[in-house]
């Protein structure tokens, strides 16, 4: 079965396509672009398509980051996979970010757990701890970084630290600073597609969105209705 695995949901932009048989990465494209992923996203699946060698019949499954990230990346990613899952009759697999951190995190440091710190902007962290089995330690929060303190004390086990907030966090914790995996804010697109190989399939990815969108919409500029005469 080929993937195709997309992630919009930070500032990268990436599409891949993985063979979950032979286990392994047939073509990848992935560029720091910041914002505007709705204008390239279908060429970049354009181009992962073409350099795999594979057209969009050959297909057998989405993967999608669905977050934490950016609010309208997210939305894009998802609504991207659930279209082309919808087109090709595959099932669409959501992965969320703190998954894909959190396997990449052990298999560097296999049998520790993990906790996935990634920085939200201001003054906010979105965090979710993983045991040595690499199951979810509780659900995902974001908060201040006091809020990721206390969560730490509540873990039995030193964990691994991983995410874009991994010096956030260290510096907060002075002279008992924890090993940093990576500082990413998202995992690797063929991370994804891993998971979403071995994932059963289910309802179809949803974004998971920890706050609200930071564009809100404008008040006290509404015109008045024209009634009906």
């Amino acid at each position: 079965m080929k993937i195709l695995a997309v992630d919009t949901a930070a500032n990268l932009c990436a599409a891949a396509v993985y063979d979950a048989e032979d286990g392994r990465v047939l073509a990848a494209v992935s560029e720091n672009i910041g914002k505007g992923h709705a204008e390239v996203l279908m060429g970049y699946i354009e181009r992962a398509l073409g350099e795999a060698q594979t057209d969009f019949a050959e297909i057998g499954r989405i993967a999608v980051n669905v977050g934490p990230g950016s609010f309208t990346g997210v939305r894009i990613g998802v609504s991207a996979a659930r279209g082309f899952a919808l087109a090709l009759d595959c099932p669409a697999i959501g992965v969320t970010a703190f998954e894909a951190l959190a396997l990449e995190a052990r298999d560097a440091h296999p049998g520790e757990p993990v906790l996935v710190a990634v920085d939200a902007h201001r003054g906010e962290i979105y965090a979710q701890a993983f045991g040595p089995d690499g199951k979810a330690a509780g659900e995902p929060l974001a908060g201040q970084p006091d809020d990721v303190l206390a969560l730490l004390s509540r873990l039995s086990q030193k964990p691994v630290l991983t995410g874009s907030a991994a010096g956030i966090i260290n510096e907060k914790l002075g002279g008992t600073r924890l090993a940093v995996v990576s500082e990413a804010a998202t995992g690797d697109i063929a991370t994804f597609a891993r998971i979403a190989a071995r994932r059963e399939p289910g309802e179809a990815p949803k974004p998971l969105y920890l706050r609200g969108p930071d564009a809100k919409p404008q008040t006290g500029f509404a015109l008045p209705r024209k009634s009906a005469s």
